[in-house]
């Protein structure tokens, strides 16, 4: 685990100016691999190549330095992640007569590579941000997991080709500030987000998940390749107890693969269903207790530390939790948030910046439940989706407009609690009449007509999803396997595992997700709908599978998620802050937003009158990161 950097001056340039690039490079993610760093270099009298990588020991601790090279120093890799199953792969490379120097999963790549050239990447079993120079064959690449799990940002300007782990890098390279891009701002305040490939610069991009990109340095070109097919299997012809026992047992074998480590690890653990499983898992495979974290709230509607207590004591782990409040996010607020480089308003990164800050004093990994609704369609939306469809079938849309008019006027909130009354309001705002309503479901932040009110004719932008219909062939999304296609394009690549992988590595520690595993995830979604949405249970087939070693119904039991009450918060510690950024001088001279609009919703939600707490929220993240990168 680490972070890696690149660049590709497209003039000779001397070794001494490359490393020094890089060195700047490195030393802006030095949390990202606090143990060790790396440089290498290459040039000719047309270009310069370097790469640069900052490391987390996790594997091999003595001998997987990197940069790593072939035995003849041809090639030269630099790598950021885990392969799960790199020993098999060593295993098969070795009879094949490959020779190895380390016990590093980065060698077995670097083998891989030259038996199968960029064929390799789709053998591979983890989380991964690479980059590989290839002297002989004047080409360099640079690749990136199926999932999405390690982060890769590029750039490409008259002079240079950058690649980096994190937005930082490249963007203080850079010789001046690019400009905002219209794609990056509208997605972010429709999605409180951007995914891939767009960032909040115009110029700069995210490369896409379960791709390559493949350089040329004879003539500076490049192109983007994807590494696994994802055209959609064949349906399983398994019964539904046939599926729950290969289920079990592929969950088993993730977690068991991803708990290889040289140093201690242990799992996050909230009490949902996902991190219940992951924790129980490896208490099955461990020889002794091990250690699960959580996090909890004093606000009481916010904190269900009860049901992690639960699992802990099942599985009989050494169990340590935290209660947080307002006052322990003071002095971290501006770090973590502008630790993402970009405006990113999910509030949960807050606390799993603290559960990761906490864990951090007693194990280097751990282990996550994350990917656990994606793979087996655990949220709330792919029942109101399924739930559309029906209900629209039979409600005539003017019955079902005076039914939303009602319910905003009398299930309207004043604070940030978020109850029956703020569930039963958004499943009523989540319904929609037109064929596109999924991709109105997944925007947390400013609807369609909202964003068109918010943002100044200049940044608008319209048809914002049509890259991702054309990129996934899904327009009207229907099927279960359509919602959960889309989300791993969108909002787990650019929101769930973004804030994992900045918030953990912040604190330099490294976190796996065994429920992102290609082959189960391929594997669920080729199972009927009903094995994973059955009426009113969601998540189906995994809760069967694992409902033995809990207790009667426990995994049946709502949970509410991972958030924190920033609505709150923004009419207390953060009001001062958020007014200057409401300012009617600031955002004239700003000269992004609508002005009175703006004013409107943030006096309207710290007066009291009513609850705008995602909206206003990614509008203060939006103002933190534009203070902080145009203003500083």
């Amino acid at each position: 685990m680490c972070g890696i950097n690149g660049v590709i001056f497209k003039s000779e340039q001397e070794s001494h100016s490359v490393k020094q690039t890089l060195t700047k490079m490195n030393d802006l993610i030095i949390h990202r691999g606090p143990d060790d760093d790396g440089v290498y270099t290459k040039s000719d009298s047309r270009y310069a190549v370097g790469m640069g990588m900052r490391r987390l020991s996790i594997i091999d601790l003595s001998t997987g330095d990197q940069p790593m090279y072939s035995e003849d120093k041809s090639i030269s890799i630099v790598f950021n992640g885990e392969i799960y199953n790199y020993q098999t792969l060593r295993h098969q490379l070795k009879e094949q007569g490959f020779n190895f120097s380390t016990t590093s999963d980065t060698e077995v790549i670097l083998k891989l590579y030259e038996a199968y050239g960029t064929d390799s990447f789709a053998m591979l079993d983890g989380m991964f941000g690479l980059s590989i120079h290839d002297y002989k064959a004047n080409k360099l690449y640079i690749a990136r997991d199926f999932f999405g799990e390690k982060p890769l940002y590029y750039t490409n300007t008259k002079d240079c080709f950058y690649w980096a782990s994190e937005l930082k890098s490249i963007f203080n390279g850079l010789p001046t500030r690019p400009a905002i891009s219209k794609d990056g701002l509208n997605l972010y305040f429709r999605l409180t987000y951007i995914p891939a490939p767009y960032t909040i610069y115009e110029g700069i991009h995210k490369l896409e998940a379960n791709n390559y990109i493949a350089y040329d340095l004879e003539n500076f070109d490049f192109s983007i390749h994807q590494i696994h097919d994802t055209t959609p299997k064949a349906k399983s012809q398994l019964s539904f107890d046939e599926a729950k026992a290969e289920v079990k047992d592929r969950v088993f074998k993730s977690v068991e693969s991803r708990s290889v480590s040289d140093v201690p690890l242990g799992t996050f653990l909230s009490g949902g269903v996902d991190s219940s499983v992951v924790s129980y898992c490896l208490s099955e495979i461990s020889n002794s207790k091990i250690d699960t974290f959580s996090i909890g709230f004093e606000k009481a509607t916010f904190d269900e530390t009860d049901k992690s207590r639960v699992v802990a004591k099942q599985i009989g782990s050494n169990h340590h939790e935290f209660i947080i409040n307002e006052s322990d996010l003071g002095e971290n607020i501006d770090s973590i948030l502008q630790n993402f480089d970009e405006p990113f308003a999910d509030s949960s990164s807050l606390p799993t910046y603290l559960v990761s800050n906490k864990t951090k004093a007693y194990v280097k990994v751990a282990l996550t439940g994350d990917g656990g609704d994606e793979v087996f369609g655990g949220y709330n939306k792919y029942y109101i989706g399924k739930l559309n469809s029906r209900y629209t079938n039979i409600v005539p849309k003017f019955i079902h407009n005076g039914i939303k008019s009602l319910s905003s006027a009398s299930l309207k909130r004043k604070d940030d609690s978020r109850g029956f009354k703020y569930k039963l309001n958004k499943l009523v705002n989540a319904i929609d009449y037109n064929d596109s309503y999924y991709w109105d479901i997944i925007s947390l932040g400013f609807d369609v007509n909202d964003i068109n009110t918010l943002l100044s004719d200049e940044f608008q932008k319209q048809d914002l999803f049509q890259y991702y219909k054309t990129k996934t062939g899904i327009s009207n999304p229907k099927s279960l396997n359509d919602f959960r296609t889309i989300d791993r394009h969108l909002s787990l690549e650019g929101d769930m595992l973004v804030k994992v992988d900045r918030t953990s590595m912040l604190n330099s520690l490294e976190c796996r997700a065994p429920f992102l595993n290609r082959e189960l995830f391929e594997f669920t979604m080729s199972l009927p709908e009903e094995y994973l949405l059955k009426k009113w249970s969601k998540k189906h087939i995994l809760k069967e599978a694992f409902k033995d070693v809990f207790p009667e119904g426990f995994l049946e039991k709502s949970k509410q998620g991972f958030g924190v009450p920033v609505g709150d918060w923004l009419r207390s510690g953060l009001k001062q802050e958020l007014l200057s950024y409401s300012d009617r001088a600031f955002l004239k001279n700003q000269a992004i937003f609508n002005t009175d609009h703006i004013i409107k919703l943030v006096n309207n939600h710290v007066s009291g009158k009513e609850d705008n707490t995602f909206k206003v929220w990614s509008f203060f993240c939006f103002q933190k990161w534009y203070t902080k990168t145009y203003l500083s």
